[in-house]
């Protein structure tokens, strides 16, 4: 996976920032709120999050495992980004990012410009 890519699809959606945390990982939010996280030394290994349904799964598939310190919050680790056409790359980000918008109010959301 080209970090650029990735870059490209998270910065797509309304009112995301990226910032450097860390020291080494670049982080992608909305309203200071993680949707998806990659360390910016190759090899590129990103994590997101996940509906609970696609945790168990996910967790347990080739190129997957559970995010380290994230788990609990339903994240998982990418290891292995050909195990994802760019397809479903946008849908899993995307899908990060409304689970994050989700827990904002009304009145946030209207100001972020999602609703």
């Amino acid at each position: 996976m080209d970090i650029e890519v990735l870059r490209t699809i998270c910065l797509s959606f309304p009112a995301v920032t990226e910032d450097v945390k860390w020291g080494n990982d670049l982080c992608f939010c909305v309203a200071g709120k993680m949707f998806c996280v990659t360390n910016l030394e190759p090899p590129h290994t990103f994590s997101f999050k996940v509906t609970d349904a696609e945790f168990e799964e996910l967790s347990q598939a080739e190129g997957f495992k559970p995010a380290p310190y994230m788990a609990r919050a339903k994240w998982v680790l990418v290891t292995d980004s050909s195990k994802l056409s760019r397809k479903d790359l946008k849908n899993y980000l995307q899908q990060s990012y409304e689970l994050i918008t989700a827990k904002f109010s009304r009145k946030q959301r209207k100001e972020l410009g999602i609703e």
